[in-house]
C-alpha cells in the first residue's frame, strides 16, 4: 500500500518504519527540515530501541522516504495517518492547532478516495471534525478513522510489530475493510483488532492512559501509608499484584509519573469532561497527588540535611521520565531539580541518553557527565530518578569512594535496605 505519515514525533516515526518493514511503500512528512535531512541520513532524531536498525533497512530497500512535501505525500498515498502533537493547552484542553494546520494544508490536494487515520491522541469527535474540515476543501469521498496508538517509549518498535490488540474507530465498510489489510501482518499470532464507533475509539485511548496513570498514583498514596505506619510499599505490591482482577503491572512506587502520554492525557480528558457537565474527581486526584509525588524525596533531603541545603551539591542519575528513551517532558527529575536549585544546591547530571534533552531544558544551570561514577565525585549525596538498568548493580564501593557521604535518595527503590544498611549506606526510598 501507499501510505503518508504526517509528523515524524515518536508515534509518527514508529508507525512509518513499523509500516515500510512490512513492505509498504511509506512517505513521511514534517515541517521540520533539519529533521527530514536527518532522517534521510538514517539518524533517528529520538532515542528508541531498534529503531536506527529498522530505519536505515527500509531506506537502503527504498521503501520508506521523508519530505517536508505535504502536497507530494498526499498526492501519491492511499491511506494518511495523521501523528501530530497534541499538547496541553494552558487550560488543560489538548492543543489541536498542529493536527488542523496540517488538514488545512492537505485537503485541497486530495485528489481520490483517501482514508485518513488520526494516530493522533484526540479529544472525542476529533475524527469528525477532521472529516468536516476536508469536506470544505475537496469533492472526493474520504473516510477519517480513529486509530489510537499503545506505544511504549522505549518498547515501542516491538509493541507496533507486535501489539496486544489494535483498535480501529470507523463507520465505513470500505476503509475497515482497508484497515483490515494493512494491519494483517501484525495479527497473525491472534491478536485482536477491534472495530467500534469513532467517537469510541477515542475515548478509549484517553481512558487507558487514564486508569493507567490512577494505577501508578493509587500506589504512591499507599508507599505514604507505608511510610507513616512501617509497611513496606514491595511487599503490598506483592500481596494486591498477585489478584488478577488488579494484575502486576503499574505498581511500582516512585517520584511519579511523566512523558508526554500520561499527564496531559490525564489533564485533557478531565478538561473534555467538564465540557459535557460531569466532574471528573478522580482524574483531579490523580494529576494533584502525581504532582505532589514528583517531590516526595524533598523533604528527606531537607531533613537528613537539617535544612542546610545552601551550598551542596547533589548528583543525579537519570533524567527521562522512565528508562530507554531520551524524553524529558514532565520527567519528575525537573522537578525535583528545580526545587532543589531554588534551595541554593548546585546539580550534577547524568542519563545515558537524555543529556542532549536536558541541556536544551536546563541549559547551564546544572553540571553535565557523561559517565555515572564521575558525577558523583564532590557529590555530597546521590538522586535516583530513573530506573536505567545500569543503575541497579553498581560499584557500591567506588560509589562509597566518590561520594562526600555514603548517601542516596532513591526515587526508585532499585536497591534492597538491608543490604544498604550492611553497605553503610544513608539510604532513603519511597514506602519502605
Amino acid at each position: 500500500m501507499n501510505i503518508a505519515v504526517v509528523g515524524t514525533g515518536y508515534v509518527g516515526l514508529v508507525t512509518g518504519v513499523c509500516l515500510a518493514e512490512t513492505g509498504n511503500q511509506v512517505i513521511c512528512v514534517d515541517i521540520d527540515e533539519n529533521k527530514v535531512k536527518s532522517l534521510s541520513q538514517g539518524i533517528p532524531t529520538i532515542y528508541e530501541s531498534g529503531l536506527e536498525r529498522i530505519l536505515q533497512g527500509n531506506l537502503f530497500h527504498k521503501r520508506i522516504s521523508f519530505t517536508s512535501d505535504i502536497i507530494y505525500a498526499v498526492e501519491n498515498s492511499e491511506i494518511i495517518f495523521l501523528a501530530l502533537p497534541t499538547p496541553s493547552s494552558a487550560d488543560g484542553s489538548a492543543d489541536l492547532s498542529f493536527l488542523q494546520s496540517a488538514v488545512e494544508k492537505m485537503a485541497p490536494y486530495i485528489n481520490d478516495y483517501k482514508v485518513i487515520v488520526n494516530k493522533s491522541t484526540v479529544p472525542v469527535g476529533t475524527a469528525e471534525m477532521v472529516k468536516n474540515m476536508l469536506l470544505l476543501h475537496t469533492h472526493q469521498e474520504v473516510d477519517v478513522v480513529s486509530n489510537p496508538e499503545f506505544l511504549r517509549e522505549g518498547l515501542a518498535i516491538s509493541d507496533f510489530m507486535k501489539p496486544d490488540r489494535i483498535v480501529i474507530g470507523t463507520s465505513s465498510e470500505r476503509a475497515a475493510e482497508i484497515m483490515k489489510e494493512l494491519y494483517a501482518p501484525f495479527v497473525r499470532q491472534g491478536n485482536s483488532i477491534y472495530f467500534m464507533d469513532e467517537k469510541s475509539a477515542e475515548l478509549t485511548k484517553y481512558a487507558a492512559n487514564a486508569f493507567l496513570a490512577t494505577k501508578i498514583t493509587f500506589m504512591n498514596e499507599i508507599a505514604q501509608l507505608c511510610e507513616r505506619t512501617g509497611a513496606n510499599i514491595d511487599s503490598v505490591r506483592l500481596g494486591i499484584g498477585s489478584d488478577e482482577r488488579i494484575g502486576k503491572r503499574f505498581l511500582f512506587a516512585g517520584i511519579g509519573y511523566g512523558g508526554s502520554c500520561f499527564p496531559k492525557d490525564v489533564k485533557a480528558l478531565n478538561y473534555f469532561a467538564k465540557g459535557v457537565g460531569y466532574n471528573f474527581q478522580i482524574l483531579e486526584a490523580v494529576h494533584q497527588v502525581n504532582e505532589n509525588q514528583k517531590l516526595a524525596l524533598l523533604p528527606k533531603i531537607i531533613s537528613h540535611f537539617k535544612g542546610q541545603l545552601s551550598g551542596k551539591r547533589l548528583a543525579f542519575w537519570g533524567l527521562s521520565f522512565k528508562p530507554n528513551t531520551d524524553d524529558i517532558r514532565e520527567a519528575p527529575s525537573l522537578a525535583m531539580i528545580e526545587a532543589l536549585l531554588q534551595l541554593g544546591v548546585s546539580i550534577a547530571v547524568f542519563d545515558p541518553e537524555a543529556i542532549a534533552n536536558a541541556q536544551e531544558k536546563l541549559a547551564s544551570s546544572v553540571m553535565y557527565f557523561d559517565s555515572p561514577y564521575d558525577v558523583l565525585k564532590d557529590a555530597d549525596a546521590l538522586v535516583i530518578a530513573t530506573e536505567w538498568t545500569i543503575f541497579r548493580t553498581p560499584d557500591f564501593m567506588k560509589m562509597s569512594e566518590l561520594l562526600k557521604e555514603n548517601t542516596i535518595f532513591d526515587g526508585r527503590n532499585l536497591y534492597d535496605i538491608e543490604k544498604m544498611k550492611s553497605l553503610a549506606f544513608n539510604y532513603y526510598s519511597i514506602g519502605r
